[in-house]
């Protein structure tokens, strides 16, 4: 388990918490969902195009992504999901996978049945309303992600995407100051902002030189968020979190 949570479901309580208001006795359900946890390799998928799942699974540790993939072997990465997030949800409705979602990292996932979701969300209205909560603002960030591909330039892509993962990742408690995990390889973050590896390269090497971002061990750290949230035109409404307040800037030190 991730420093700081004691159980699986505390960590579907803290993502929950961070974009709705939970009620006591809600949260007590959660915590009180059976569930399965498996860990998984990197690169092994958790559901396939065409599966029909009878479980929705919670990132515990480690990164997911949803991918579509084509028959000539191109790959489109739509969306990465962190610790905190439930990825499909929209299987307990939508009940065939029409994408692919993939451990992108080694995984920890805690597996909750469709069945036992169900029940909980009909005896608490309130808590089925947040779940649906989340499953509009992973809707939102497809939109925001849309808007990028068609119409960012590329520093303005990568700028974007550092914003929203940052702050993702502070809602639940995986921020440390102004850096934070980023476990995505650049050739997947190529085909998750529709660039070449060597178009990326060259916007990651410029965001260096303009000491807006670090790079380094799979951590990127955040310099100066005003000027990269402003090459990114980010507005985080999109995420709609409780607290969305962007990270203190960090102080230039002195050479």
């Amino acid at each position: 388990m991730p420093h700081g949570y004691s159980t699986p479901m505390e960590m579907l309580v803290r993502k929950l918490d961070s974009c709705a208001q939970l009620e006591q006795a809600e949260r007590a359900a959660i915590l009180n969902l059976p569930h399965t946890v498996r860990s998984l390799p990197a690169r092994h998928d958790i559901v396939s195009f065409g599966d029909r799942p009878t479980q929705c699974c919670l990132v515990l540790q480690g990164w997911v992504s949803r991918y579509a993939a084509l028959s000539e072997g191109g790959r489109q990465i739509q969306s990465f999901y962190v610790a905190g997030d439930m990825p499909d949800l929209q299987s307990l409705h939508l009940h065939r996978m029409d994408h692919h979602l993939a451990a992108l990292t080694t995984c920890t996932l805690a597996f909750i049945g469709h069945d036992e979701l169900r029940q909980v969300t009909r005896q608490y209205p309130g808590l089925a309303a947040a779940l649906w909560r989340d499953t509009l603002i992973d809707a939102a960030h497809y939109r925001e992600r849309i808007t990028s591909l068609g119409r960012r330039q590329a520093l303005g892509r990568v700028a974007h995407i550092f914003c929203e993962l940052y702050l993702r990742q502070k809602a639940i408690g995986l921020a440390n100051g102004t850096s934070c995990p980023l476990a995505p390889k650049q050739s997947e973050l190529a085909d998750a902002l529709g660039l070449t590896s060597v178009h990326l390269n060259r916007v990651l090497r410029t965001l260096r030189l303009r000491g807006l971002v670090t790079l380094g061990g799979g951590v990127l750290t955040i310099e100066n968020w005003n000027e990269l949230a402003a090459l990114a035109e980010f507005d985080p409404t999109f995420l709609h979190q409780a607290d969305d307040e962007a990270p203190a800037e960090k102080a230039t030190e002195p050479a």
